[in-house]
Formats: structure tokens, C-alpha cells, sequence
């Protein structure tokens, strides 16, 4: 069995997010959660995104469980390997993300690889190798107040130097504007010099067609999801992908609507204040402090949730606070046993109510998607299309001859501001 793509994705709703653009690209997707210990149906897929919960685990962790997810994929044949971090690149100066990439091709071979977070159409930008949010520098867009990450520097060739022992370079927005010729000249010089790493500028979709013509033929690339929407093209191009219809289509859909989140950042925190004012009394807010009192908090979330979804009415379970609140939270608890407490709450939760019908659900969160996908123990979603940039639905099959799950997994960041209203209107 071979497939085109294989890819290796730092979380849960970061895997997602690059199976979207690829079946927007034209490619037939499955995420498989961790190394699957049985192999699932591929006979009709053309790319493979293993979805580890390596971005802020330790650096060791993080490696080992790439490296497994890396020898699973060589052996489906993967004609080019794909490290997917988020296009915030989310990490400290310990990494995870240089270390994951020095294993990577150091296994593989490979003396360099690009680093292209940018994904445009979100906002997402990088100019003279500083990242943007939007109109502002990533050190003040809100994640220098991320409670894991805290990204406090918008240079990549700086943040990424402090991860690494090897050359980081860069490839200017001056040398993809002279295409893909350029670009792969650039990228052998830098290599010539031992340049390992090479953080790419990129401001449009053009650029990041440049970039997936000018590395279409590495062993080994990395980023966010933007790059994951170009390189389709370039295979059908090479003759490794057919044209495709319908890439990402899915069962109907069935089942009570849920909506669980976690994420405190801006985007979500907007998205939870949208749902209550359009749905007063929809709400149910989830306190890690309340958690660690014992279990009658868990308990009135379940009540309140249960009786919402019998009445087929709307409903959210959310712990998205702002981020005095949260630090006060890990003031007392400890960063650590505050969020478990709360993926720890929100697993349990998708659980009990996915077997009280719920068959429609929404999570947001990248930390918040993996406990619960781990809790409903999902190994593998098959992706569909897209609800916004960044965010398909899936389908997971808990049960034989059952009907499937519907799941969105939202990046905290991603996501227009009626998401969480919006995502089932346009569920098939």
C-alpha cells in the first residue's frame, strides 16, 4: 500500500485542520489518533495525518512518539513526510518543535527541511521571518498570554535558534516573488552552507504555491496547514494523485448536538459569548476549582447538559475564561493539574452524553479535542469538508453497524465568531 502524503501532527485539532485543506486540495484524508495498533481501511485514501499530543508534553516525549508515528508511515509507502505544528508555532525554547524536526531528518536522512506556519486566509502571515496574527506581531496578538506556549517573539529564525543546535535560515519574500526556480536555488544554496532549518516568508497563497512547487520533492516538510492546501497540485502534477471527486464526503448526519470547550483563547472566547446571547440558559461554565472539590460540579454539568439535549435544545459545556481567571485557577491547582481537571471533566463528558444520543459534537480547543477523542477511545476520523478555514467535520465509527459520530475539532484560534451555531447548519 502507498500513499501520497503522511503526515505527523503536534495535536489533535492541528491534524484536523491540515486534513482539511487537503481534501479542499483534492485528497481523500484519514487521521489516525496515536500509531494505530491495527491497520484502518486505506483503500481509498490518499493521505495519512497521525495525530500525536506532542506540542507541550517534554522534549523527549515528543520525539519518541514522532519518530514511532514516522516508521509507521514509511512503511504505508508515504511518498513525502509532513511535520504539522500549529501556525502560531506554538513552543518554548526547549522546544517542541526543533527538537521533533532534527529527529526527523536525522532519521530520514535529509540534511534540511522549510518551516512554513503561515496560513493567510486566517490571518496567519510571515514577512522578513517575523510571524503576524493578523495586523499585529505574534508577541502581541494574545499568545504571549497562552498559558502553555507563551510566544513572546515574533522572529523565527531567533525563536527556532534557541531550539536547535543546527543553521537556521531564511527565504525572503524578495526570493519566492522570483518563483519556484529561485526558491529551490535558494534552499540548495542555504543547504551548501549547512543551513538545516529554513524559515519561509510567506504572505499570500502565491507564496505558499511557490513554496510547494520549490519542495514538493524533500523528504521531509514542515508547518502549519497553509502549505498542506498547496501541495496537492503539485502532485497531480508529478502524476502521484488522480483527480478526485467529492474528497471529503461523509455519512448523513444523526444524533443530539453538543458543544464542549476548553480553549480560552480570543476566537473561542467570542464564540462562547455568541452562543450564550443567542441561547440565554444554554450555558453550563466548567471551574477547575470547583473540580478539585470532588465530583458534585461534574455532576451538575452532566444534569444541566442532559436535560438541554432531551429537549433537543442547544448547549454548551465550556471552562473558556479569560486569562486572569485561568491564571488564578493555576495559582492555586497548579498549570498542570488545572487543565487535567478539566480535560479530565470534558472526557467524561463526552462519554456519558455521546451514550444519551449525542451524535453531533463540537470541541474546541487543541488540548480539550485530545481528551476527548482519547476518552471516546477514537482511533481514526475520516475528514469532510469544511465548516470555516482550518476546521472540517469528521466522522469516527465507535460502534460497528452504528451510525457514525460527527465531530469538529476547533483550534482554539480558528473559527468565525457564530461558529458554534453555525457548524451544524452546515453539517450535511
Amino acid at each position: 500500500m502507498t500513499i501520497v502524503l503522511g503526515a505527523i501532527a503536534d495535536d489533535f485539532t492541528g491534524a484536523t485542520d491540515l486534513a482539511n485543506n487537503l481534501v479542499r486540495g483534492g485528497m481523500r484524508c484519514v487521521q489516525v489518533i496515536g500509531v494505530p495498533e491495527t491497520l484502518p481501511d486505506l483503500n481509498d485514501v490518499d493521505a495519512v495525518i497521525v495525530a500525536l499530543k506532542s506540542r507541550s508534553c517534554a522534549v523527549d516525549e515528543a520525539v519518541a512518539d514522532s519518530l514511532a508515528a514516522l516508521e509507521w508511515l514509511n512503511e504505508l509507502g508515504a511518498r513525502q513526510l509532513f511535520f504539522k505544528y500549529c501556525s502560531t508555532f506554538d513552543s518554548t525554547d526547549q522546544g517542541n518543535i526543533g527538537p521533533v524536526a532534527d529527529a526527523l531528518l536525522e532519521r530520514l536522512g535529509a540534511a534540511q527541511t522549510v518551516m512554513v506556519p503561515a496560513f493567510p486566509i486566517n490571518g496567519r502571515t510571515v514577512y522578513q521571518g517575523h510571524l503576524f496574527v493578523g495586523d499585529r506581531l505574534l508577541n502581541d496578538s494574545g499568545m504571549q498570554h497562552h498559558p502553555l506556549t507563551p510566544m513572546t517573539d515574533a522572529d523565527l529564525v531567533r525563536v527556532l535558534s534557541r531550539q536547535t543546535p543546527h543553521t537556521v535560515g531564511l527565504i525572503s519574500r524578495a526570493v519566492l516573488a522570483q518563483g519556484s526556480e529561485a526558491t529551490r536555488q535558494r534552499l540548495a544554496d542555504l543547504s551548501a552552507n549547512d543551513v538545516r532549518h529554513v524559515i519561509c516568508d510567506s504572505v499570500d497563497d502565491s507564496d505558499l504555491e511557490t513554496l510547494a512547487s520549490a519542495t514538493v520533492e524533500l523528504s521531509l516538510v514542515t508547518g502549519g496547514s497553509g502549505l498542506g492546501q498547496a501541495l496537492p497540485a503539485q502532485y497531480r502534477q508529478k502524476g502521484w494523485l488522480a483527480e478526485i471527486s467529492e474528497p471529503g464526503r461523509l455519512e448523513p448526519a444523526s444524533g443530539r448536538a453538543l458543544v464542549l470547550s476548553g480553549s480560552c483563547s480570543r476566537a473561542t472566547l467570542a464564540q462562547v459569548d455568541d452562543f450564550l446571547t443567542r441561547n440565554p440558559g444554554g450555558g453550563f461554565a466548567i471551574d477547575p476549582l470547583a473540580l478539585a472539590e470532588g465530583e458534585g460540579h461534574w455532576s451538575e454539568a452532566y444534569a444541566f447538559a442532559l436535560s438541554r439535549i432531551e429537549q433537543n435544545a442547544p448547549v454548551l459545556i465550556y471552562a473558556s475564561a479569560d486569562p486572569e481567571r485561568v491564571k488564578a485557577a493555576q495559582a492555586r491547582l497548579g498549570v498542570d493539574k488545572a487543565g487535567h481537571l478539566v480535560e479530565e471533566a470534558l472526557g467524561k463528558l463526552a462519554v456519558a452524553l455521546v451514550a444519551k444520543g449525542v451524535g453531533r459534537l463540537l470541541v474546541a480547543g487543541g488540548e480539550t479535542s485530545g481528551a476527548v477523542v482519547s476518552a471516546l477511545d477514537i482511533t481514526a476520523l475520516r475528514i469532510g469538508e469544511q465548516i470555516d478555514p482550518g476546521i472540517p467535520w469528521t466522522q469516527a465509527q465507535l460502534k460497528p453497524h452504528s451510525a457514525p459520530l460527527s465531530l469538529a475539532l476547533k483550534s482554539g484560534n480558528f473559527g468565525g465568531v457564530d461558529f458554534f451555531t453555525r457548524a451544524f447548519e452546515v453539517l450535511p
